[in-house]
Protein backbone atom coordinates (compact mmCIF):
# COMPACT_ATOMS: atom_id res chain seq x y z
CA UNK A 1 0.00 0.00 0.00
CA UNK A 2 1.49 3.33 -1.04
CA UNK A 3 2.25 5.70 1.87
CA UNK A 4 -0.07 8.66 2.15
CA UNK A 5 1.69 11.95 1.27
CA UNK A 6 0.86 15.62 1.26
CA UNK A 7 2.24 18.55 -0.66
CA UNK A 8 4.64 21.05 0.96
CA UNK A 9 2.81 24.33 1.53
CA UNK A 10 5.82 26.29 0.28
CA UNK A 11 7.29 24.41 -2.68
CA UNK A 12 4.60 21.78 -3.44
CA UNK A 13 6.93 18.77 -3.14
CA UNK A 14 5.15 15.56 -1.93
CA UNK A 15 6.25 14.85 1.65
CA UNK A 16 5.12 12.63 4.53
CA UNK A 17 2.68 14.50 6.76
CA UNK A 18 4.26 16.58 9.58
CA UNK A 19 2.88 19.24 11.99
CA UNK A 20 4.43 22.09 9.96
CA UNK A 21 3.19 20.82 6.56
CA UNK A 22 6.58 21.81 5.12
CA UNK A 23 9.52 19.90 3.73
CA UNK A 24 12.86 19.92 5.55
CA UNK A 25 14.45 22.38 3.11
CA UNK A 26 11.67 24.90 3.42
CA UNK A 27 11.55 24.44 7.21
CA UNK A 28 15.27 25.23 7.52
CA UNK A 29 14.84 28.20 5.22
CA UNK A 30 12.02 29.51 7.40
CA UNK A 31 13.53 28.68 10.84
CA UNK A 32 17.21 28.77 12.02
CA UNK A 33 17.43 26.99 15.39
CA UNK A 34 21.09 28.06 15.79
CA UNK A 35 20.13 31.73 15.81
CA UNK A 36 21.65 33.43 18.87
CA UNK A 37 24.41 30.83 19.25
CA UNK A 38 27.83 32.46 18.55
CA UNK A 39 29.78 30.84 15.71
CA UNK A 40 33.13 32.24 16.87
CA UNK A 41 34.84 32.47 20.24
CA UNK A 42 38.17 33.12 21.95
CA UNK A 43 40.30 30.91 24.21
CA UNK A 44 43.21 32.28 26.24
CA UNK A 45 46.31 30.07 26.38
CA UNK A 46 49.50 30.47 28.46
CA UNK A 47 52.50 29.34 26.40
CA UNK A 48 54.82 29.05 29.42
CA UNK A 49 52.82 26.50 31.43
CA UNK A 50 50.54 25.37 28.54
CA UNK A 51 47.29 26.00 30.40
CA UNK A 52 43.95 27.42 29.28
CA UNK A 53 42.00 30.11 31.08
CA UNK A 54 38.70 29.00 32.58
CA UNK A 55 36.85 32.21 33.48
CA UNK A 56 36.93 34.04 35.73
CA UNK A 57 40.45 33.29 36.93
CA UNK A 58 41.24 29.56 36.88
CA UNK A 59 43.92 28.07 34.63
CA UNK A 60 43.53 24.38 33.74
CA UNK A 61 45.75 21.88 31.94
CA UNK A 62 44.16 20.50 28.73
CA UNK A 63 45.55 18.52 25.82
CA UNK A 64 44.29 19.04 22.28
CA UNK A 65 40.95 17.33 21.50
CA UNK A 66 40.58 16.19 25.12
CA UNK A 67 37.35 15.98 27.10
CA UNK A 68 38.56 18.78 29.37
CA UNK A 69 39.15 21.12 26.43
CA UNK A 70 35.75 20.19 24.92
CA UNK A 71 34.03 21.02 28.21
CA UNK A 72 35.87 24.36 28.36
CA UNK A 73 34.73 25.26 24.83
CA UNK A 74 31.11 24.33 25.55
CA UNK A 75 31.10 26.46 28.71
CA UNK A 76 31.90 29.46 26.52
CA UNK A 77 28.50 29.10 24.74
CA UNK A 78 26.58 27.43 27.57
CA UNK A 79 24.09 30.29 27.94
CA UNK A 80 23.22 30.25 24.24
CA UNK A 81 22.73 26.47 24.21
CA UNK A 82 20.04 26.66 26.87
CA UNK A 83 17.29 27.16 24.22
CA UNK A 84 18.21 24.06 22.20
CA UNK A 85 18.95 20.43 22.97
CA UNK A 86 22.58 19.41 22.45
CA UNK A 87 22.78 16.00 20.75
CA UNK A 88 26.48 15.66 19.87
CA UNK A 89 29.73 17.61 20.07
CA UNK A 90 33.19 16.89 18.75
CA UNK A 91 36.36 18.45 17.35
CA UNK A 92 37.16 18.97 13.68
CA UNK A 93 40.87 18.44 13.04
CA UNK A 94 42.96 21.58 12.63
CA UNK A 95 46.70 22.16 12.40
CA UNK A 96 48.16 22.26 15.95
CA UNK A 97 50.06 25.49 15.17
CA UNK A 98 47.11 27.21 13.47
CA UNK A 99 45.78 28.73 16.71
CA UNK A 100 42.29 27.59 15.70
CA UNK A 101 39.92 25.08 17.27
CA UNK A 102 36.76 23.97 15.42
CA UNK A 103 33.83 22.38 17.24
CA UNK A 104 31.09 20.47 15.38
CA UNK A 105 27.78 20.62 17.25
CA UNK A 106 24.48 18.82 16.61
CA UNK A 107 21.38 20.41 18.20
CA UNK A 108 17.59 19.86 18.15
CA UNK A 109 14.72 22.23 18.77
CA UNK A 110 10.92 22.10 18.57
CA UNK A 111 9.70 24.54 15.91
CA UNK A 112 6.36 25.21 14.15
CA UNK A 113 3.39 23.20 15.50
CA UNK A 114 5.60 20.82 17.51
CA UNK A 115 7.90 19.74 14.68
CA UNK A 116 11.44 18.86 15.89
CA UNK A 117 14.27 20.17 13.70
CA UNK A 118 17.88 18.89 13.98
CA UNK A 119 20.79 20.97 12.70
CA UNK A 120 24.60 20.63 12.53
CA UNK A 121 26.87 23.69 12.68
CA UNK A 122 30.50 24.60 13.41
CA UNK A 123 31.87 26.95 16.08
CA UNK A 124 35.41 28.24 15.56
CA UNK A 125 37.62 29.33 18.49
CA UNK A 126 40.68 31.54 18.15
CA UNK A 127 43.44 30.68 20.62
CA UNK A 128 45.06 33.85 21.95
CA UNK A 129 48.25 33.91 24.02
CA UNK A 130 48.01 35.34 27.52
CA UNK A 131 50.51 34.84 30.33
CA UNK A 132 48.96 33.46 33.50
CA UNK A 133 49.55 35.07 36.88
CA UNK A 134 51.88 32.33 38.10
CA UNK A 135 54.14 32.58 35.04
CA UNK A 136 54.07 36.37 35.37
CA UNK A 137 55.56 36.04 38.83
CA UNK A 138 58.19 33.61 37.63
CA UNK A 139 59.26 35.95 34.81
CA UNK A 140 59.33 38.92 37.18
CA UNK A 141 61.96 37.09 39.28
CA UNK A 142 61.61 39.35 42.31
CA UNK A 143 57.85 39.05 42.64
CA UNK A 144 57.32 36.47 45.36
CA UNK A 145 54.72 35.74 48.00
CA UNK A 146 56.77 33.54 50.36
CA UNK A 147 60.43 32.82 51.09
CA UNK A 148 62.02 29.93 52.99
CA UNK A 149 65.32 30.90 54.62
CA UNK A 150 67.41 27.84 55.47
CA UNK A 151 70.33 28.47 57.80
CA UNK A 152 72.98 26.42 59.59
CA UNK A 153 75.42 28.09 61.95
CA UNK A 154 78.42 25.96 61.12
CA UNK A 155 81.64 26.35 59.15
CA UNK A 156 81.15 23.25 57.00
CA UNK A 157 78.47 22.78 54.32
CA UNK A 158 78.23 18.97 54.32
CA UNK A 159 74.62 19.04 55.51
CA UNK A 160 73.69 21.57 52.82
CA UNK A 161 75.28 19.48 50.07
CA UNK A 162 73.29 16.47 51.27
CA UNK A 163 70.11 18.55 51.48
CA UNK A 164 70.66 19.82 47.94
CA UNK A 165 70.72 16.25 46.61
CA UNK A 166 67.52 15.37 48.49
CA UNK A 167 65.75 18.40 47.00
CA UNK A 168 66.88 17.40 43.50
CA UNK A 169 65.80 13.80 43.96
CA UNK A 170 62.30 14.72 45.17
CA UNK A 171 62.01 17.60 42.62
CA UNK A 172 61.03 20.16 45.25
CA UNK A 173 62.93 22.90 43.43
CA UNK A 174 60.55 22.95 40.45
CA UNK A 175 58.05 25.41 41.98
CA UNK A 176 60.67 27.90 43.12
CA UNK A 177 60.84 31.34 41.52
CA UNK A 178 64.43 31.78 42.56
CA UNK A 179 67.11 30.13 44.70
CA UNK A 180 69.72 32.38 46.27
CA UNK A 181 72.85 31.18 48.06
CA UNK A 182 74.36 33.20 50.88
CA UNK A 183 77.30 32.52 53.16
CA UNK A 184 75.42 30.48 55.78
CA UNK A 185 72.44 29.06 53.90
CA UNK A 186 69.95 29.16 51.04
CA UNK A 187 66.83 31.23 50.29
CA UNK A 188 63.96 29.65 48.34
CA UNK A 189 61.39 32.05 46.82
CA UNK A 190 57.83 30.91 46.02
CA UNK A 191 54.72 32.37 44.42
CA UNK A 192 52.39 31.04 47.13
CA UNK A 193 52.52 30.39 50.85
CA UNK A 194 51.32 26.79 50.38
CA UNK A 195 54.37 25.88 48.27
CA UNK A 196 56.70 27.38 50.88
CA UNK A 197 54.95 25.47 53.66
CA UNK A 198 55.45 22.26 51.68
CA UNK A 199 59.21 22.92 51.53
CA UNK A 200 59.32 23.60 55.29
CA UNK A 201 57.53 20.32 56.00
CA UNK A 202 60.01 18.49 53.77
CA UNK A 203 63.01 20.03 55.55
CA UNK A 204 61.66 19.09 58.98
CA UNK A 205 61.28 15.47 57.80
CA UNK A 206 64.75 15.17 56.26
CA UNK A 207 67.12 17.11 58.55
CA UNK A 208 66.92 17.91 62.27
CA UNK A 209 65.74 21.50 62.36
CA UNK A 210 63.32 23.99 63.84
CA UNK A 211 61.29 26.66 62.10
CA UNK A 212 59.34 29.84 62.71
CA UNK A 213 57.27 32.01 60.40
CA UNK A 214 56.23 35.61 60.03
CA UNK A 215 54.28 37.69 57.53
CA UNK A 216 54.24 41.31 56.40
CA UNK A 217 51.20 43.16 55.09
CA UNK A 218 51.76 44.47 51.56
CA UNK A 219 48.33 45.82 50.63
CA UNK A 220 44.70 45.76 51.75
CA UNK A 221 41.52 46.22 49.72
CA UNK A 222 38.98 47.80 52.08
CA UNK A 223 36.09 47.11 49.69
CA UNK A 224 36.58 43.36 49.25
CA UNK A 225 38.40 42.88 52.58
CA UNK A 226 41.30 41.13 50.78
CA UNK A 227 44.75 41.22 52.38
CA UNK A 228 48.02 40.72 50.51
CA UNK A 229 50.85 39.33 52.64
CA UNK A 230 54.46 38.30 52.09
CA UNK A 231 55.38 35.32 54.28
CA UNK A 232 58.83 34.41 55.58
CA UNK A 233 59.75 30.97 56.95
CA UNK A 234 63.01 30.64 58.85
CA UNK A 235 64.42 27.11 59.14
CA UNK A 236 67.47 26.55 61.36
CA UNK A 237 69.36 23.28 60.93
CA UNK A 238 71.27 21.90 63.90
CA UNK A 239 74.91 23.12 63.79
CA UNK A 240 76.34 19.59 63.74
CA UNK A 241 77.94 17.96 60.69
CA UNK A 242 79.36 14.55 59.92
CA UNK A 243 82.78 13.83 61.52
CA UNK A 244 82.26 16.41 64.27
CA UNK A 245 83.44 15.53 67.78
CA UNK A 246 80.81 16.66 70.30
CA UNK A 247 80.48 16.77 74.05
CA UNK A 248 77.02 15.88 75.37
CA UNK A 249 75.50 17.19 78.56
CA UNK A 250 75.56 14.64 81.42
CA UNK A 251 71.75 14.48 81.42
CA UNK A 252 71.56 13.78 77.69
CA UNK A 253 74.35 11.20 77.78
CA UNK A 254 72.55 9.36 80.57
CA UNK A 255 69.24 9.39 78.69
CA UNK A 256 70.96 7.91 75.61
CA UNK A 257 72.02 4.79 77.49
CA UNK A 258 74.78 6.02 79.80
CA UNK A 259 77.13 6.60 76.86
CA UNK A 260 80.30 8.69 77.08
CA UNK A 261 79.94 12.45 76.78
CA UNK A 262 82.65 12.60 74.10
CA UNK A 263 81.11 11.20 70.88
CA UNK A 264 81.66 11.30 67.14
CA UNK A 265 78.90 12.27 64.70
CA UNK A 266 79.02 9.61 61.98
CA UNK A 267 76.00 10.78 59.98
CA UNK A 268 73.32 13.49 59.83
CA UNK A 269 70.04 12.49 58.19
CA UNK A 270 66.65 13.11 59.80
CA UNK A 271 68.49 12.58 63.11
CA UNK A 272 72.03 13.05 64.41
CA UNK A 273 73.80 9.66 64.54
CA UNK A 274 76.41 9.47 67.32
CA UNK A 275 78.92 6.77 68.24
CA UNK A 276 81.08 6.37 71.32
CA UNK A 277 84.58 5.49 69.96
CA UNK A 278 85.50 3.75 73.22
CA UNK A 279 82.54 1.34 73.43
CA UNK A 280 80.89 1.40 69.94
CA UNK A 281 77.63 2.45 71.61
CA UNK A 282 75.40 4.33 69.16
CA UNK A 283 72.53 6.73 69.64
CA UNK A 284 70.27 8.96 67.56
CA UNK A 285 69.33 12.50 68.56
CA UNK A 286 66.36 14.09 66.79
CA UNK A 287 65.77 17.79 66.36
CA UNK A 288 63.45 18.22 69.35
CA UNK A 289 65.90 16.46 71.68
CA UNK A 290 68.79 18.56 70.39
CA UNK A 291 67.06 21.89 70.98
CA UNK A 292 66.14 20.81 74.54
CA UNK A 293 69.72 19.69 75.25
CA UNK A 294 71.94 21.57 72.77
CA UNK A 295 75.61 20.71 72.29
CA UNK A 296 78.32 22.02 69.99
CA UNK A 297 81.24 20.70 68.00
CA UNK A 298 84.51 20.79 69.91
CA UNK A 299 86.70 21.33 66.85
CA UNK A 300 86.75 23.07 63.51
CA UNK A 301 87.27 20.74 60.50
CA UNK A 302 90.53 22.54 59.72
CA UNK A 303 91.87 21.33 63.08
CA UNK A 304 91.98 17.74 61.79
CA UNK A 305 95.50 16.38 62.12
CA UNK A 306 97.11 13.47 60.33
CA UNK A 307 98.29 10.53 62.39
CA UNK A 308 100.09 7.34 61.45
CA UNK A 309 99.10 4.02 63.00
CA UNK A 310 102.10 2.57 64.84
CA UNK A 311 100.27 -0.42 66.30
CA UNK A 312 96.63 -1.49 66.48
CA UNK A 313 94.86 -4.37 68.23
CA UNK A 314 91.25 -5.39 67.75
CA UNK A 315 89.62 -5.94 71.12
CA UNK A 316 86.48 -7.68 72.20
CA UNK A 317 83.57 -5.46 72.99
CA UNK A 318 83.43 -4.42 76.58
CA UNK A 319 80.64 -5.74 78.72
CA UNK A 320 77.57 -3.55 78.66
CA UNK A 321 76.84 -1.55 81.75
CA UNK A 322 73.47 -1.05 83.34
CA UNK A 323 71.05 0.65 81.00
CA UNK A 324 73.54 0.72 78.12
CA UNK A 325 72.16 1.31 74.63
CA UNK A 326 72.70 -0.50 71.33
CA UNK A 327 76.12 -0.99 69.79
CA UNK A 328 77.18 -0.68 66.18
CA UNK A 329 77.75 -3.89 64.23
CA UNK A 330 79.33 -2.02 61.30
CA UNK A 331 82.37 -0.89 63.27
CA UNK A 332 85.14 -2.76 65.06
CA UNK A 333 86.55 -1.65 68.41
CA UNK A 334 90.33 -1.37 68.51
CA UNK A 335 93.13 0.05 70.65
CA UNK A 336 95.80 1.93 68.74
CA UNK A 337 99.12 3.66 69.27
CA UNK A 338 99.42 6.62 66.91
CA UNK A 339 101.94 9.33 66.15
CA UNK A 340 101.45 12.65 64.44
CA UNK A 341 103.02 12.84 61.00
CA UNK A 342 104.27 16.29 61.99
CA UNK A 343 106.14 14.76 64.97
CA UNK A 344 107.85 11.81 63.29
CA UNK A 345 111.22 13.16 64.45
CA UNK A 346 110.14 12.70 68.08
CA UNK A 347 109.29 9.63 70.12
CA UNK A 348 105.93 10.93 71.32
CA UNK A 349 103.03 8.55 70.78
CA UNK A 350 99.36 8.67 71.75
CA UNK A 351 97.13 5.85 72.90
CA UNK A 352 93.46 5.82 71.97
CA UNK A 353 90.43 3.64 71.42
CA UNK A 354 88.81 3.83 68.00
CA UNK A 355 85.73 2.57 66.19
CA UNK A 356 87.67 2.24 62.91
CA UNK A 357 89.34 -1.08 63.70
CA UNK A 358 87.78 -2.72 60.64
CA UNK A 359 89.67 -0.51 58.13
CA UNK A 360 92.89 0.49 59.94
CA UNK A 361 96.20 -1.36 59.83
CA UNK A 362 99.71 -0.48 61.06
CA UNK A 363 101.25 2.12 58.77
CA UNK A 364 97.94 3.62 57.64
CA UNK A 365 97.34 7.34 57.73
CA UNK A 366 94.30 8.52 59.65
CA UNK A 367 92.75 11.91 60.41
CA UNK A 368 91.82 12.78 63.96
CA UNK A 369 91.64 15.43 66.65
CA UNK A 370 94.25 15.98 69.38
CA UNK A 371 92.48 16.61 72.70
CA UNK A 372 95.67 16.68 74.78
CA UNK A 373 97.34 19.72 73.26
CA UNK A 374 94.28 21.90 72.80
CA UNK A 375 92.13 24.22 74.87
CA UNK A 376 88.57 22.92 74.96
CA UNK A 377 86.25 25.89 75.21
CA UNK A 378 83.08 23.95 75.93
CA UNK A 379 80.65 24.19 78.84
CA UNK A 380 80.32 20.44 79.37
CA UNK A 381 83.90 19.39 78.48
CA UNK A 382 85.37 21.78 81.06
CA UNK A 383 83.34 20.09 83.81
CA UNK A 384 84.35 16.52 82.85
CA UNK A 385 86.87 14.43 84.74
CA UNK A 386 90.16 14.70 82.75
CA UNK A 387 90.61 10.92 82.98
CA UNK A 388 87.39 10.45 80.97
CA UNK A 389 88.61 12.64 78.09
CA UNK A 390 90.53 10.64 75.44
CA UNK A 391 93.91 11.88 74.24
CA UNK A 392 93.07 11.46 70.56
CA UNK A 393 89.83 10.82 68.69
CA UNK A 394 90.32 9.24 65.25
CA UNK A 395 87.75 10.27 62.65
CA UNK A 396 88.48 8.65 59.27
CA UNK A 397 91.16 6.95 57.24
CA UNK A 398 93.21 9.22 55.03
CA UNK A 399 93.64 8.52 51.30
CA UNK A 400 95.45 10.23 48.45
CA UNK A 401 92.88 12.84 47.35
CA UNK A 402 94.35 13.51 43.89
CA UNK A 403 94.37 9.80 43.02
CA UNK A 404 90.86 9.47 44.40
CA UNK A 405 89.58 12.26 42.17
CA UNK A 406 91.16 10.72 39.07
CA UNK A 407 89.47 7.38 39.76
CA UNK A 408 86.06 8.96 40.42
CA UNK A 409 83.73 7.83 37.63
CA UNK A 410 80.54 9.52 38.78
CA UNK A 411 79.11 12.95 39.42
CA UNK A 412 76.16 14.75 41.04
CA UNK A 413 73.69 17.34 39.78
CA UNK A 414 73.51 20.80 41.33
CA UNK A 415 70.72 23.30 41.93
CA UNK A 416 70.64 26.34 39.69
CA UNK A 417 71.01 29.22 42.12
CA UNK A 418 72.31 32.76 42.46
CA UNK A 419 75.61 32.95 44.34
CA UNK A 420 76.92 35.96 46.24
CA UNK A 421 80.50 34.80 45.87
CA UNK A 422 82.51 31.59 45.64
CA UNK A 423 84.66 30.79 48.64
CA UNK A 424 87.99 29.11 48.00
CA UNK A 425 87.12 26.63 50.74
CA UNK A 426 83.89 25.52 49.05
CA UNK A 427 85.62 23.18 46.59
CA UNK A 428 87.48 21.40 49.39
CA UNK A 429 84.25 20.99 51.38
CA UNK A 430 82.47 19.65 48.29
CA UNK A 431 85.24 17.09 47.77
CA UNK A 432 84.83 16.07 51.42
CA UNK A 433 81.14 15.48 50.77
CA UNK A 434 81.87 13.34 47.69
CA UNK A 435 84.28 11.24 49.74
CA UNK A 436 81.63 10.81 52.43
CA UNK A 437 79.26 9.42 49.79
CA UNK A 438 81.89 6.89 48.75
CA UNK A 439 82.42 5.78 52.34
CA UNK A 440 78.82 5.76 53.64
CA UNK A 441 76.29 3.56 51.87
CA UNK A 442 73.40 4.75 54.08
CA UNK A 443 73.70 8.34 52.80
CA UNK A 444 74.33 7.13 49.26
CA UNK A 445 70.90 5.48 49.07
CA UNK A 446 69.20 8.89 49.31
CA UNK A 447 71.22 10.49 46.50
CA UNK A 448 70.95 10.23 42.72
CA UNK A 449 74.42 9.37 41.39
CA UNK A 450 75.15 9.70 37.65
CA UNK A 451 77.69 7.82 35.58
CA UNK A 452 80.45 10.08 34.32
CA UNK A 453 82.94 7.95 32.35
CA UNK A 454 83.20 4.25 31.41
CA UNK A 455 84.89 2.15 34.05
CA UNK A 456 87.06 -0.91 33.77
CA UNK A 457 86.47 -2.30 37.25
CA UNK A 458 84.16 -1.45 40.11
CA UNK A 459 86.33 -2.67 42.97
CA UNK A 460 89.91 -2.18 44.02
CA UNK A 461 91.01 -3.96 47.16
CA UNK A 462 94.02 -1.73 47.72
CA UNK A 463 92.36 1.64 47.17
CA UNK A 464 89.80 3.79 49.01
CA UNK A 465 86.07 2.98 48.95
CA UNK A 466 84.33 3.51 45.60
CA UNK A 467 80.73 3.65 44.41
CA UNK A 468 79.83 0.65 42.28
CA UNK A 469 78.57 1.03 38.71
CA UNK A 470 75.22 -0.53 39.60
CA UNK A 471 74.43 2.35 41.96
CA UNK A 472 74.84 5.04 39.28
CA UNK A 473 72.22 6.58 37.02
CA UNK A 474 72.42 7.27 33.32
CA UNK A 475 73.41 10.88 32.73
CA UNK A 476 71.02 13.29 30.96
CA UNK A 477 71.63 16.74 29.44
CA UNK A 478 72.81 18.72 32.45
CA UNK A 479 72.66 22.01 30.50
CA UNK A 480 68.91 21.69 30.00
CA UNK A 481 67.74 20.49 33.37
CA UNK A 482 69.76 20.53 36.58
CA UNK A 483 67.72 17.65 37.97
CA UNK A 484 68.53 15.16 35.27
CA UNK A 485 65.07 15.21 33.70
CA UNK A 486 62.64 12.32 33.55
CA UNK A 487 64.88 9.46 32.50
CA UNK A 488 67.24 9.09 35.47
CA UNK A 489 66.10 5.81 36.99
CA UNK A 490 68.12 3.95 39.59
CA UNK A 491 69.77 0.79 38.29
CA UNK A 492 69.25 -2.39 40.29
CA UNK A 493 72.20 -4.17 41.73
Amino acid sequence: REEYKILCCQCGVPIPPNPANMCVGCLRAQVDITEGIPKQGTLHFCRQCERYLQPPGTWIQCTLESRELLALCLKKIKASLSKVRLIDAGFIWTEPHSKRLKLKLTVQKEVINGAVLQQVFVVEYIVQSQMCEDCHRIEAKDFWKAVVQVRQKTLHKKTFYYLEQLILKHRLHQNTLRIKEIHDGLDFYYSSKQQAQKMVDFLQCTVPSRSKSSQRLISHDIHSNVYNYKSTFSVEIVPICKDNVVCLSPKLAQSLGNMSQICVCIRVTSTIHLIDPCTLQIAEVDGNTYWRHPFNSLFHPKQLEEFIIMDINRVQEKKKGAGAGARSNKHTLAEAWVRKTSELDTDRQYFCCTHLGHILNPGDLVLGFDLVNCNLNDEFANKMNPHNIPDVVLIKKSYDRSKRQRRRNWKLKELERDKEGTDTDDERQYQDFLEDLEEDEAIRKNVNIYRNIPVESDTDDDGPPRISLAEMLEDLHISQDATGGEGANMMTE
